[in-house]
């Protein structure tokens, strides 16, 4: 199961509804890819459905989608919001990473 907090509900939504997509109908697709400085990288992109195979979640009122191939590098992640002074995106607290960049888009097992 994937976890959103309060600070990633409120601008997945708004971004939602910025690109046309209804956060109480449609979809967050969350996945795992190769690449970034640590082996696997993020994906976080909106879809309005889903695919055969794909787990499906719902937290914090926003609905999660995600591959069977990536739903075991997940399990237990929260996503979070940050608007720091360093940036702002969203952040993976991923328990099952034993290693992640600086930047914390990429991480390893």
């Amino acid at each position: 199961m994937i976890k959103v907090s309060e600070t990633a509900k409120k601008k997945v939504s708004e971004l939602m509804s910025d690109d046309g997509y209804n956060a109480a109908t449609d979809y967050v697709r969350v996945g795992v890819k190769s690449g970034g400085c640590s082996g696997l990288s993020y994906d976080l992109k909106f879809d309005k459905a889903q695919a055969e195979g794909d787990k499906v979640f719902e937290d914090n009122g926003i609905r999660i989608i995600i591959d069977k191939k990536s739903f075991l590098y997940l399990i237990g992640t929260t996503l979070e919001y940050s608007g720091g002074l360093n940036g702002s995106g969203f952040v993976f607290n991923n328990p099952n990473a034993n290693r992640t960049c600086g930047c914390g888009e990429s991480f390893s097992l």
